[in-house]
């Protein structure tokens, strides 16, 4: 019967060594790493053929923050639900009456651009009301 192998003898894969490239990246741009380190460093992730070889590259590094997320448009509060809420409603109804204005346009000609009149007043009035912080996420 064989022993089983140890966790620190398993063999990495590239996704693993790439995550922990990136967590090194991380750490330099915190200003933990020098360049020359970050340098060495991620030589030797790239090399690392075991776990135990991969967890030693980063030993003496504190555990970093998860990488930021996408950035969302709009709060999850109230405020942010009902501008999504008009958002959406402003874009449909403007995108429809720019089809209706296109066909008109391509099978008759020379129609005025009258769905600029359905779509500019609603979206500067939306417009200003996220710029004063309606809704919008801080920071």
């Amino acid at each position: 019967m064989t022993e089983p192998v140890a966790r620190a003898e398993l063999r990495v894969s590239d996704a693993e060594r790439a995550a922990v490239a990136e967590g090194l990246r991380r750490a330099h741009d915190a200003g933990q790493l020098d360049l020359h380190e970050f340098d060495e460093r991620v030589r030797q992730v790239w090399a690392a053929r075991t776990r135990g070889e991969l967890a030693r590259t980063t030993a003496d590094l504190p555990a970093l923050p998860p990488p930021p997320g996408p950035r969302k448009a709009f709060t999850d509060d109230d405020a942010g639900t009902a501008m999504k809420v008009l958002t959406i409603i402003w874009l449909c109804i403007s995108l429809a009456n720019l089809v209706v204005w296109g066909i008109l346009e391509l099978t008759v000609g020379g129609i005025h651009p009258w769905w600029l009149y359905v779509a500019a007043p609603p979206g500067a009035v939306l417009g200003t009301l996220y710029a004063i912080g309606i809704g919008r996420p801080k920071g």
